[in-house]
């Protein structure tokens, strides 16, 4: 079973690399296009805003909660159950977003204050994020739909279509930002409607999917019915649990709203490509597990279930630790060869890079949370989590106010810096408490190996880190060369770098075939 989760693992992460890296030409279309300025600062706004829901609701709370009773049910009740449950949480949640999307599209404007109250310090730019958000906000209507799909079909081991919806979005939104928006006299606003476009294709590409497996049916609200009701129960404290990460990040730009202008685009930048990393394994690994995790646990297998978590978690040393040291020390290559062009300017290049440096770190802390957040929904346990969140958020929050507007205001050069270094720090707080509380719980108890492996990444890493370094070479380089010197260069330092780490943990013995399954991983 174990050699199942890791082809599942594996066909996810290519899924997924697919979409990050339309992803990542989205938004090279959107630098080249329109740089940092105050209509992407405007935009970034208005499309983070529903993308922040989109995680709390239907990436976030929804999936975690939803997955595991979806899985209850298959295992314990039949078939026509399973589908009433699909009818009924289609329904109701669909009315309640429904009417959120509504009230959403109303508000923009107080919205757009609480999120962005520095918006009103330049002429235009509060306005335009208002007209935007209008138009962007009825994406968390369509994508928590594309979740609520995306679950079915994860629940059936179906996990390729749900990944690649995601490649959908990223080549209407390019569509629209190169097609249409570059000729249109109102831009800010026909990047906008892509996002409303894209959000819509992203429902209609899952339906033949899910119609073959019988759950394409009329939607009923039901919101006193068991299933629904339960997965409302989990979702609730859900909200604050699964996605606290987000919620930093949104606070990010509320303060980033009051620094120069440019530090919201910049952040963004910088948050896409230590995304990219986050998506192409983290997410795709936990995507897999949690329902793997919520069939281990209805079916009272608690052996497995900590051994899935313990494969999990190896897999997450071996692959994000040096993902992250490559961050690090590829932060300047990686945003001149993917953002520096057009209007990006050297300026962008050089403030990006800085916010990269301070996210890289905080690719393992965001992992290791995506990792072991299931460990608690599985089990249906929302609370944990939640408290958990609660003072990860407060972390952030404490260093937000204390020291980066105090050093905003004091005259430091790069404040928002700071801002992505605070939550990174609220990152690590927020996993290292999730692991604690597995193994207090005794839900988690490691397998043998751990020292070893870790010695092993460490040095594989350092000689990974040693040969970029040698082919690394000055920013001022990378900059003043041209697209197809600038990628060859980094496909040389990356592949270099991977060649040694690989071959250094080949010497080392660890043999990639041991972590293939739980068994093997377990024998380390």
């Amino acid at each position: 079973m174990s050699l199942a989760l890791f082809k599942h693992t594996s066909v996810v992460g290519l899924t997924t690399l697919l979409s990050r890296v339309t992803g990542l030409a989205r938004d090279m279309a959107y630098s080249q296009a329109f740089g940092a300025g105050s209509l992407m600062d405007a935009f970034l706004v208005a499309f983070k805003i529903p993308n922040f829901l989109r995680r709390l609701f239907a990436e976030g709370a929804f999936s975690q909660s939803f997955v595991p009773v979806i899985s209850e049910y298959k295992v314990k009740q039949g078939p026509q159950e399973v589908r009433e449950l699909v009818a009924g949480v289609q329904g109701t949640l669909g009315a309640v977003l429904l009417a959120v999307t509504v009230i959403g599209v109303i508000a923009a404007p107080l919205i757009i204050l609480l999120f962005a109250p520095g918006f009103t310090q330049q002429a235009g730019q509060y306005e335009l994020a208002v007209e935007m958000l209008r138009w962007t906000f009825p994406y968390l209507f369509f994508i928590s739909l594309t979740a609520l799909f995306s679950g079915v079909l994860n629940s059936h081991g179906r996990f390729a279509l749900p990944a690649f919806t995601q490649v959908v979005m990223n080549l209407v939104m390019i569509g629209f930002a190169l097609g249409l928006a570059t000729q249109s006299k109102n831009p800010g606003v026909t990047l906008a409607i892509g996002v409303f476009v894209a959000g819509l294709a992203q429902v209609l590409v899952q339906l033949p999917a899910v119609a073959s497996l019988g759950f394409l049916t009329w939607p009923r609200w039901r919101p006193a019915a068991d299933g629904v009701r339960k997965v409302g129960r989990l979702m609730l404290p859900g909200i604050f649990g699964s996605s606290m990460a987000q919620v930093s990040l949104l606070l990010d730009t509320v303060i980033a709203s009051f620094l120069m202008t440019g530090s919201i685009a910049w952040l963004y930048y910088a948050d896409r490509l230590m995304e990219f990393a986050l998506g192409v394994f983290s997410i795709a690994l936990a995507t897999v597990i949690l329902p793997r995790l919520s069939a281990e646990h209805a079916a009272g297998d608690h052996q497995r279930f900590s051994a899935t978590l313990d494969w999990s978690l190896r897999w997450v040393l071996i692959v994000v630790v040096p993902a992250a040291a490559g961050l690090l020390i590829l932060a300047g290559p990686l945003t001149a060869t993917i953002f520096g062009y057009g209007e990006f300017g050297v300026r962008d290049i050089e403030m990006t890079r800085y916010a990269l440096m301070a996210y890289s770190w905080g690719l393992i802390g965001f992992s290791l949370v995506k990792v072991l957040a299931p460990g608690y929904f599985a089990r249906q346990d929302t609370r944990t989590p939640v408290r958990i969140g609660l003072i990860s958020l407060a972390v952030n929050m404490f260093l937000n106010l204390a020291v980066v507007l105090p050093a905003h205001y004091a005259g430091f050069a790069t404040p928002f810096v700071l801002l992505a270094t605070s939550t990174c720090v609220s990152a690590a707080v927020n996993a290292a408490l999730l692991w604690r509380g597995l193994r207090q719980q005794g839900v988690y108890q490691p397998a043998p190996g751990w020292l070893r492996l870790s010695l092993q990444v460490s040095l594989a890493t350092l000689a990974m880190v040693a040969v970029i370094l040698v082919l690394d070479g000055p920013l001022e380089a990378w900059v003043t060369a041209s697209l197809s010197r600038r990628m060859a260069h980094l496909a040389v330092c990356i592949a270099a770098g991977m060649v040694v780490y690989a071959a250094v943990l080949w010497l080392l013995g660890l043999r990639p075939s041991a972590l293939r399954t739980r068994e093997g991983a377990a024998r380390l």
